[in-house]
C-alpha cells in the first residue's frame, strides 16, 4: 500500500495484508473466494439501486453511461469492472500498489478502460462523482469519520453511494473471524472484529456528513447461491445512501 500521512485513512498493515494477496484476487477458489461468493448479491443490489435512483430501465445494458463512478478499495477490480461495463467513466483506487497492478492488467485484457490509482480516498481532489462504491472497506480504515468525510466531499449533490461491511455481532465474530479465518476460507488476520460497525452506527456517521441512508439490506450465506439479500443484517449488510441535491 502506498504510504500515507498519519492523518490519512490507510492502515499500512492492512495494505500490506491485502497487497500480499494481489495475484490471487481473480481466483474464485483462492483467498478472495468469499468476495466472489458475495459478488452476485452485491452487484444485484447495486444495479437495483442505480435503476431506482436514476429511474433507468432494468433492461438497459449501460445505465451509467455519461456518469462518473468511483470504487474505493477496489482490490483487483471485482466491482470496478462490472461498473465499467454498465457504462461508467470509471475511477478505482486501492491502498496496495500490488492490487492496482493486477487490476490494471486484468482490465486491459478485458478491453476495459478504468483509471486505477494507488492512493487513499483523501488524496482525490477532482470534480464530484455521480456514484461511489466502497464494499468491505470501511472496517479496514484507520478513521471511519475521516473516510466518510472524504466520500461526502467527492460525491456529487444528488449522487448515490453504496457501502457494505460486516456487522459487529456475536454471529459475525463466530462466522467471519473464528470459522472463516480459522478454517482458511479467508486469509488469517484479514479482520479485526472490534473495527466492525453496526448499521445504526454507520447510519449515524453518514448522517453527520450530510448523507441520507435510503435503503439497507442484510447479506446472508445461502448454500445454494453463496450469499443472498435479506432483512437479516446480523452478519453483513449493504446500504444505499444519497447526497441531497444542492
Amino acid at each position: 500500500m502506498a504510504s500515507e500521512p498519519q492523518t490519512g485513512t490507510i492502515d499500512p498493515r492492512e495494505a500490506a495484508h491485502f497487497g500480499a494477496q494481489a495475484a490471487d484476487w481473480w481466483d474464485p477458489e483462492g483467498g478472495s473466494a468469499m468476495l466472489h461468493k458475495l459478488g452476485p448479491a452485491r452487484l444485484g443490489y447495486i444495479r437495483s439501486a442505480i435503476d431506482r435512483h436514476w429511474g433507468s430501465d432494468p433492461e438497459t445494458l449501460r445505465p451509467l453511461a455519461g456518469k462518473r463512478a468511483l470504487d474505493i478499495g477496489c482490490g483487483a477490480g471485482l466491482v470496478a469492472e462490472p461498473l465499467a461495463r454498465l457504462g461508467a467513466d470509471m475511477t478505482a483506487i486501492d491502498a496496495a500498489p500490488e492490487n492496482i497492478a493486477v487490476a490494471s492488467d486484468h482490465a486491459a485484457r478485458m478491453g476495459l478502460t478504468i483509471d486505477y490509482r494507488a492512493c487513499g480516498v483523501e488524496a482525490l481532489v477532482e470534480a464530484p462523482y455521480d456514484l461511489i462504491t466502497s464494499l468491505e472497506v470501511i472496517e479496514h480504515v484507520t478513521d471511519p469519520t475521516l473516510f466518510l468525510s472524504a466520500i461526502a466531499r467527492l460525491l456529487k449533490p444528488g449522487g448515490l453511494l453504496i457501502l457494505s461491511t460486516p456487522n459487529r455481532t456475536a454471529l459475525s465474530r463466530l462466522m467471519i473471524v473464528t470459522l472463516a479465518e480459522g478454517l482458511g476460507r479467508i486469509p488469517k488476520g484479514t479482520h479485526d472484529w472490534s473495527r466492525f460497525i453496526t448499521p445504526d452506527e454507520l447510519e449515524a456517521l453518514l448522517t453527520a456528513q450530510g448523507l441520507d441512508v435510503t435503503d439497507r439490506k442484510g447479506l446472508v450465506a445461502d448454500p445454494r447461491y453463496g450469499f443472498v439479500l435479506s432483512d437479516n443484517m446480523e452478519l453483513n449488510y449493504i446500504m444505499a445512501v444519497v447526497k441531497s441535491p444542492a
